[in-house]
C-alpha cells in the first residue's frame, strides 16, 4: 500500500495509520543529504508565482517557496547559476549547503537556487487540495513555474545571458530537469538528470524485476525465499487456520478478510515494500547511517534457516522493519489508504494525495506483480491501482482516461526518444527506476552514465569513503560535462 506514499514522512512515533502505510523506505523520491555538524540553514524565501500559466486571462498568483546559496557567486561576472528542482515532497534546505551539486557550485563559482514544487511542502497555491483545486498540479505547470522563476531571478540579481543556468534534479525532478532543458532551451543551458523516469507507463512490472536482480547479487537463496514465502502466504489465506497464522505472523492491526481482494493485495504490496524500499535506496548516503538497513541486512534475515520456513523468515523481516519504524502492528487495509488519500485539508495533510494525483493524471508508474513467475507472484494487479484513482478522485479518473493521459505525457516530452542537448542522464543499476530512464547515450550531446551497483539518486548525495570506484568516477564525469558545457 505504500506504493502511493513514496514521500510521506510520519513525524509521530506513536501508533497511527500513517506509520505502516508509509514507512520511511519510500519507493520514489529524493531524500535529504546528511550533515556532519550543525550548520545554519538558509531561510525560506517566497516568489510571486502565477497559478495558471496557460490561461492568459488569469492573473491569480500565489507564493512559492525557494532558497538561495550565494556563497560562491561572483556578482558582475559570468558565474553560472545552478537550479535544484523540487519534487514530490517538501524541499529540504539542507540541499542548499550539502550534496554533490554544491561541490560543483564551489568549483565553478555558481549562484545556487532551490525551488519547491507547487503544492508540495510549504508551497500551497490553493486553499485546499480538493480534486477541483488539483487541476493546477501538473509537470507542465511545474516547468512553467521554473521558467518564470528563472526570469524573476535574472531580473533580481542583474543576470545576463552570460550567466548560464544549469538545472539539477533527482527522481521525478530528474525528469523535470531534462524536460526543462527540452521545453525551455533559451532559459536553461544544460541539465543533470539523475534517476529520472522519462517513459510514462501504467503497468510498471519491470520495477520488481530490477528488485529481483538486485537480491540475486546476494545469492539465489534470498530470491527463492521471497518467492516461496509469497506462495506460502497465498496457500495460508485459503484456509481459516492459515488466515489466523497470517494475522499472527505479520502482526496485522486488523484481521485479514480474504473476501476483500483489495485488502489482500494491499497486504502483499505492503510486505513487498519491506524489500523494494531497501533495494531502491541501498547505501545511497542519505541520513546519518545509510548502511544500517541494506540488501545484505534483509537477505541475512531471509536466508537464516534457523528462523524457520520461508514464510517465517519473511515475517521476521517484517518484524525487523516494524521495530525500525516503532510500529506495534501493521496497518495495511485499503480502507486506511482511502482515509489518508481522501484528506483535502492542508492543516493535517501529507503529500501522498498529491503524488497519486499525478500518477493518475500523467504518469502511471504502478509497480504491479501479476505473473506467477514474478518475485512476489500474482499478488498486485494494475486494476488495484486504477480502482484507487477512481475511488480517491472520482469516476472520471478511470483506466481509459489514465491511458490517454499517459499517451499525452509521452507525446509531450518524447519519452525515451527525447531529442535534447547538453543533458546528462544518470542512473544506478540497482535502482528500479532506471527501467524507465535513458541508460544509453542517444547522442554525444545527451550522454548517459549508468553506475553499476548504485541506488536511486546516489550520485547526488555527499561523497563517502564507502563509495564505489564507479560512483566516484560518475561524479567526476558529471563535473567534466558541466565544465565543458559552460564553455559552449
Amino acid at each position: 500500500m505504500r506504493q502511493y506514499l513514496f514521500l510521506f514522512l510520519c513525524v509521530s512515533v506513536m501508533y497511527s495509520p500513517c506509520q505502516s502505510l508509509a514507512r520511511k523506505k519510500r519507493k520514489y523520491g529524493l531524500g535529504e543529504p546528511w550533515l556532519k555538524t550543525f550548520i545554519q540553514l538558509p531561510e525560506d524565501q517566497w516568489f510571486n508565482q502565477k497559478l495558471d500559466h496557460f490561461d492568459p486571462m488569469s492573473n491569480v498568483t500565489w507564493k512559492q517557496r525557494y532558497g538561495t546559496n550565494d556563497t560562491f557567486f561572483r556578482k558582475g561576472t559570468d558565474s553560472p547559476v545552478f537550479l535544484m528542482i523540487g519534487g514530490e515532497g517538501e524541499a529540504s534546505p539542507k540541499w542548499l549547503i550539502q550534496g554533490t551539486w554544491i561541490n560543483y557550485a564551489a568549483k565553478y563559482g555558481a549562484l545556487c537556487f532551490q525551488l519547491e514544487h507547487r503544492y508540495y511542502g510549504k508551497s500551497h497555491p490553493t486553499p485546499d487540495v480538493s480534486t477541483e483545486n488539483l487541476k493546477y498540479l501538473s509537470s507542465e505547470q511545474a516547468l512553467a513555474d521554473l521558467a518564470y522563476f528563472i526570469q524573476g531571478m535574472k531580473a533580481e540579481y542583474g543576470l545576463t545571458n552570460a550567466n548560464k543556468w544549469i538545472a539539477f534534479g533527482g527522481s521525478y525532478p530528474g525528469s523535470l530537469a531534462a524536460w526543462l532543458r527540452f521545453k525551455y532551451p533559451h532559459l536553461v543551458h544544460a541539465a543533470v538528470s539523475s534517476s529520472g523516469p522519462l517513459l510514462a507507463k501504467a503497468d510498471f512490472s519491470e520495477y520488481f524485476n530490477v528488485v529481483k536482480a538486485a537480491l540475486a547479487t546476494y545469492g539465489d537463496n534470498c530470491v527463492q525465499t521471497v518467492i516461496d514465502a509469497n506462495h506460502q502466504i497465498e496457500l495460508l489465506l485459503k484456509h481459516p487456520v492459515g488466515q489466523q497464522t497470517v494475522n499472527k505472523l505479520f502482526k496485522l492491526c486488523e484481521k485479514i478478510d480474504v473476501h476483500n481482494k483489495k485488502d489482500v493485495q494491499s497486504l502483499f504490496e505492503t510486505l513487498a515494500d519491506n524489500i523494494a524500499g531497501v533495494v531502491q535506496y541501498n547505501k545511497d548516503n542519505r541520513g546519518l547511517n545509510p548502511y544500517k538497513v541494506t540488501i545484505d541486512t534483509i537477505c541475512d534475515i531471509l536466508t537464516n534457516h534457523s528462523i524457520g520456513t520461508p514464510v517465517h523468515r519473511y515475517a521476521a523481516l517484517n518484524d525487523f522493519m516494524m521495530e525500525e519504524e516503532l510500529e506495534s502492528c501493521l496497518v495495511y487495509t485499503y480502507k486506511d489508504l482511502l482515509i489518508m488519500l481522501q484528506n483535502t485539508d492542508w492543516t493535517s495533510f501529507d503529500s501522498a494525495r498529491l503524488w497519486i494525483y499525478q500518477t493518475c493524471t500523467e504518469f502511471g508508474f504502478y509497480q504491479t506483480s501479476e505473473k506467477k513467475a514474478s518475485l512476489f507472484g500474482p499478488t498486485v494487479s494494475l486494476k488495484f491501482f486504477e480502482d484507487t484513482c477512481t475511488d480517491v478522485f472520482g469516476s472520471e479518473f478511470n483506466p481509459q482516461q489514465l491511458m490517454g493521459d499517459i499517451f499525452r505525457t509521452n507525446v509531450m516530452y518524447g519519452a525515451l526518444g527525447i531529442e535534447v542537448s547538453r543533458v546528462v542522464f544518470v542512473h544506478g543499476s540497482i535502482d528500479p527506476w532506471h527501467a524507465l530512464g535513458v541508460i544509453e547515450s542517444n547522442n554525444n550531446e545527451a550522454p548517459a552514465i549508468y553506475i553499476n551497483g548504485t541506488a536511486h539518486c546516489a550520485n547526488m548525495y555527499p561523497p563517502s569513503d564507502h563509495d564505489s570506484p564507479e560512483l566516484k568516477d560518475a561524479r567526476v564525469k558529471i563535473s567534466e560535462f558541466i565544465g565543458k558545457w559552460l564553455k559552449e
